[in-house]
């Protein structure tokens, strides 16, 4: 089952890799982009893609790693609150003095 699951995934792979290749043959042509005070960018249509992939890509981390992070902070301290009352919790449990003494207990005169 698992070599299964292991080939398929590898097929999977494949095939995206394929599919991008022939994407990037397809897509040699040369684009010109225009940024602002006449700057321009001459380079193939796929490195333009590949560029406002790998932007769009930073930008979502990056707009995404405060919240990522607030969350992670939150998930810690509400485990160590959790460790901390089940520590109370076990600690008053396993403390048991009993308030009179038992009819066997001939120790206590």
């Amino acid at each position: 089952m698992n070599k299964l699951v292991w080939l398929l995934k590898w097929m999977l792979r494949a095939a995206i890799f394929f599919a991008l290749l022939v994407f990037a043959l397809n897509n040699q042509t040369r684009v010109t982009l225009n940024f602002f005070l006449d700057h321009q960018w001459n380079a193939p249509l796929v490195f333009v893609v590949l560029a406002a992939f790998a932007l769009g890509l930073a930008l979502g981390i990056l707009v995404m790693l405060p919240r990522w992070l607030g969350q992670r902070h939150a998930a810690r301290k509400a485990r160590r609150q959790l460790e901390a009352d089940n520590d109370t919790k076990l600690g008053m449990s396993t403390q048991f003095t009993p308030s009179r003494s038992f009819p066997h207990d001939h120790s206590v005169g």
